[in-house]
């Protein structure tokens, strides 16, 4: 696994919208006002042409136009990490034009992102070998104050902390809008972890995932090569982490047991499932717990549920491709990330 340079105090952060930009409240702003922010860190900052476009479908721009961007800034040699400014709907629509051998071959380099940045962010590590990072999009750093999450987040790009663990409380409706852009987290309700067995948890593995709804839809195609992947990391077991964002109940199911008939989870350590947007939908008697326990409990290995990540926020930043130590005790979770 080949793990990109730290971003030191005053190199370059590169930002990019293969997914959606931030050409629209409240996003537009929280963008800006995030750009002041690393500005005053001490960070330069560099843009590509589709940060504010708003011309394609469910993207930022055309599908050839975004691929041009993403190859672009990730080979850029003064550009030393990349923010993606957001997630969308049809990120998967670029990567027919991206050049997976070139950015294999290239200098390693951060990429960060989550929902639709999956369609990146997975493939960086299943294809390329490189480890990317699973977290917040670039408007997110423009709230006030930040939410230690964000700091979270930095601190695994600088380098300086490697380790994360679960908040307090989780935020189940924003009050972010057109006129209140720069509004934190607005948490209020307590994290609560399901675990099976429920009891004091130890294990490890490399960590992979990231949206379900996005996995499923490369799962089969010519960019689906987590079987070798899985190959490969055998002695390391796969920790997988997941979540949903507009799957229901029994999309997640299916989604589950697509991945498991497809030979994903086979050498599943561990799975860390995160609240879906759907948390607490109940449809003919399923609810988001049996959606997932009904085909990972088949592989006798720690399943942790309700975790921070993805579409609920505030979401633990994780770098795909390392090896994850998870402990949890009672309601408490903590992840140690080994870059070897």
């Amino acid at each position: 696994m080949k793990y990109p340079p730290f971003l030191q105090e005053a190199q370059t952060i590169g930002f990019v919208a293969p997914s959606f930009g931030c050409g629209i409240s409240p996003y537009r702003e929280a963008f800006e006002n995030a750009q002041n922010n690393f500005r005053r860190l001490g960070y330069r900052l560099d843009l590509g042409p589709n940060c504010y476009a708003g011309e394609g479908i469910g993207i930022s721009n055309t599908p050839q136009k975004c691929a041009v961007e993403l190859m672009d800034y990730y080979l850029k040699p003064d550009v030393s990490c990349l923010l993606s400014c957001g997630g969308g709907e049809l990120m998967c629509e670029i990567l027919e034009y991206l050049d997976f051998d070139l950015l294999k071959n290239a200098p390693p380099k951060w990429y960060m992102g989550y929902s639709d940045n999956t369609n990146f962010t997975f493939l960086l590590t299943t294809l390329c070998d490189t480890a990317s990072v699973y977290g917040p999009c670039a408007s997110a750093f423009g709230m006030q104050p930040w939410h230690p999450s964000l700091q979270d987040a930095l601190q695994l790009l600088t380098g300086k902390c490697l380790s994360v663990s679960g908040y307090p409380l989780w935020e189940k409706e924003s009050k972010k809008d057109e006129t209140h852009p720069l509004l934190p987290y607005h948490v209020t309700v307590p994290r609560i972890l399901k675990k099976v067995p429920d009891r004091e948890l130890s294990f490890s593995g490399r960590l992979l995932g990231g949206c379900m709804d996005c996995l499923v839809n490369l799962l089969g195609t010519r960019f689906d090569r987590v079987s070798d992947f899985i190959e490969t990391y055998q002695k390391d077991g796969i920790l997988w982490f997941l979540e949903a964002c507009d799957l229901n109940v029994f999309g997640i199911r299916r989604a589950m047991w697509q991945m498991e008939q497809a030979g994903w989870f086979r050498g599943a350590s561990g799975f860390l499932i995160g609240r879906p947007l759907c948390f607490g939908q109940e449809m003919m008697g399923l609810d988001a717990y049996q959606a997932v326990l009904a085909v990972a409990s088949r592989h006798n290995v720690p399943v942790i549920l309700d975790v921070d990540l993805g579409h609920l926020p505030p979401m633990m930043p994780l770098i795909t491709g390392s090896i994850g130590h998870v402990s949890s005790r009672g309601n408490e979770i903590r992840i140690d990330m080994e870059l070897v």
